[in-house]
């Protein structure tokens, strides 16, 4: 199936987004663009698909869990703020912490967090080693391999559940993975993001759940 408009009604074919979030969705586009011009975060050709290879894509998570109110999810890796910025304005009543390690890269998630006006989103830059709260889960798009990821943030996941998820990372990626899963046996689920999007873009792309 061929790829459709680039904007916000590319996520209302698979969300119903309230008129904020509508809104919301926009000014990111518009934002980002515009930081990228000044901040190569994304390349020129990947940017004319932003709402597909990006937001969507972050968005994608919200297909297989609807955060409960007050779970905390911390976005390890978030370069320019995916998929952790998505899911906050997906998930209002949820609380969003999202680090990177490159400071240009959190200049620019922090004023889109100001300029979205996200309550429930904060951004610092750190090195995941270094963090000391505790979160319900933490997310990742790409940033290594499954496991190196798993064994960076472990520390990071609290045990008490409060989502119909178990507690534990929840990861994007792309590619034939199960081998990398593997040690991680039953607490280890890969889901195909084809199945939910039937957009091309989508058709090697997963979301992995880890259990702790």
């Amino acid at each position: 199936m061929p790829d459709t408009a680039d904007d916000v009604s590319l996520l209302l074919k698979y969300f119903p987004l309230t008129e904020d979030q509508q809104n919301k969705f926009t000014q990111l586009g518009s934002l980002f663009k515009e930081w990228n011009q000044k901040i190569n975060l994304i390349s020129r050709k990947d940017i004319e698909h932003l709402y597909l290879h990006h937001i969507l894509h972050s968005l994608s998570i919200a297909k297989l869990i609807s955060f409960k109110a007050g779970t905390h999810i911390i976005d390890v890796g978030t370069g320019g703020g995916f998929p952790g910025i998505p899911l906050a304005i997906m998930f209002p009543e949820s609380s969003f912490f999202m680090v990177d390690s490159i400071g240009k890269k959190i200049l620019v998630v922090n004023d889109l967090v100001k300029n979205l006006d996200l309550k429930n989103a904060r951004a610092l830059q750190e090195r995941a080693e270094n963090i000391k709260e505790e979160a319900d889960f933490v997310t990742g798009r790409a940033v290594t391999d499954v496991g190196g990821f798993y064994n960076t943030v472990k520390k990071l996941i609290g045990k008490n559940n409060k989502n119909d998820l178990a507690n534990g990372i929840i990861y994007l990626t792309g590619g034939e993975i199960r081998r990398e899963l593997a040690p991680f046996g039953a607490r280890a689920k890969e889901y195909s993001i084809g199945n939910w999007f039937k957009e091309d873009y989508f058709e090697t792309k997963k979301v992995v759940h880890i259990r702790v």
